[in-house]
């Protein structure tokens, strides 16, 4: 017997707000504990250079770094006093010939900051040709 005639039934109602709950706390969850790839290192190939014969310049001043930081400046080995002093240096080297060519002869080990303050020099001195020397492979 149907006493309430008037009434309808209630349909089911699915309650999607606890679902969202927990899906957010599995997203969360899986944020936190996921580890992202870091690279602490990066590859690089450095060039080599070949060539079958060496050419002579005429016009070319080289300078050489050592592991300790000691400069030479053609075959005279300087004291570094600063970047004014190994210009100085650079442009007593060159004389009266005009634009030479910077060869930068620098030891595996020498730092980078050597080989900037003979980059900086050659500026100051105003010598833009700029080259660096390189090893063949063996």
């Amino acid at each position: 017997m149907n006493f309430q005639r008037g009434r309808q039934k209630e349909e089911p109602e699915i309650n999607l707000v606890p679902m969202i709950d927990v899906l957010l706390v599995i997203l969360i969850f899986l944020m936190i504990t996921t580890t992202y790839s870091k690279f602490s290192e990066l590859e690089i190939s450095l060039p080599q250079a070949a060539s079958d014969k060496t050419s002579e310049h005429p016009n070319v001043i080289e300078v050489s770094v050592n592991a300790s930081g000691g400069y030479m400046v053609g075959r005279k080995s300087i004291e570094y006093s600063g970047a004014e002093g190994l210009s100085a240096e650079l442009r007593a080297t060159a004389g009266s010939r005009p634009d030479p060519v910077i060869v930068i002869n620098a030891d595996a080990n020498a730092t980078h900051q050597s080989v900037i303050a003979i980059m900086e020099a050659a500026r100051m001195a105003g010598y833009n040709r700029i080259t660096f020397t390189t090893e063949n492979p063996r």
